[in-house]
C-alpha cells in the first residue's frame, strides 16, 4: 500500500514539474501561412502570447526569403545594413530565451516593406522568478510583502510540496 503511494506522489510530482517546464513551438503564419509575403503577421502575432522557454520556427523557400533580426530602428525603416542574426536555412527555430521584444523581417529587396515583418513580444510567464507588480519608476513606494515561506519562493515548488506533503499524510 505505502509503495503504490509512493509511485502516486512520484507520478504527481513529475506532473508539476513538467507542467512547469512547458514551452510552446509556434510556426510563424502557421497555420493559414508561413514566412511569404501572403501572411498578415500583424494578425498572426496578436492570437499569440510568447514566454521565455518557447521558441518561433520561420518556414520558407531559401532561395525566395531569409529571416533577418534587426534592431527597432531598422524594423522600422526595413533595413537589414546592421543584423543581429541572418538566418536562411528555409526551417530555422529561434528560442525566445528572455522577456523583451525582437524584430524581424525578410532581407530580400522590397518584401520587408511588402509586409514581411514580425515584432515578437516575449512577455515574463506566470512561474516567473521576478516580482509580480514590481513598481515602475513612475510609482509610489510602497511596503514589502509579507515573506513568503521558503517552499513557495520558488515558483511552483510550492504546488510540489503541497503535493508531497498530502501525500505524506496520506500515507499515515
Amino acid at each position: 500500500m505505502a509503495t503504490s503511494k509512493l509511485a502516486l506522489v512520484a507520478v504527481m510530482a513529475a506532473a508539476v514539474l513538467l507542467g512547469m517546464a512547458s514551452a510552446a513551438t509556434y510556426n510563424v503564419g502557421e497555420p493559414s501561412g508561413s514566412w511569404d509575403l501572403r501572411t498578415n503577421y500583424g494578425t498572426w502575432v496578436s492570437s499569440k502570447r510568447f514566454h521565455p522557454g518557447d521558441q518561433i520556427v520561420f518556414k520558407y523557400s531559401p532561395q525566395a526569403h531569409d529571416v533577418v533580426e534587426v534592431s527597432k530602428a531598422d524594423y522600422d525603416s526595413c533595413s537589414n545594413a546592421n543584423p543581429i542574426a541572418t538566418h536562411n536555412s528555409g526551417n530555422d527555430a529561434i528560442a525566445l530565451a528572455s522577456p523583451g521584444t525582437r524584430y524581424f523581417i525578410c532581407g530580400f529587396p522590397g518584401h520587408c516593406t511588402g509586409g514581411m515583418k514580425i515584432q515578437i513580444d516575449v512577455v515574463p510567464s506566470a512561474n516567473s522568478l521576478a516580482p509580480a507588480g514590481a513598481p515602475s519608476a513612475n510609482s509610489p513606494v510602497s511596503p514589502p510583502p509579507a515573506p513568503a515561506s521558503a517552499a513557495t519562493k520558488a515558483t511552483g515548488f510550492g504546488a510540489l510540496a503541497a503535493v508531497m506533503i498530502a501525500a505524506g499524510l496520506m500515507a499515515y
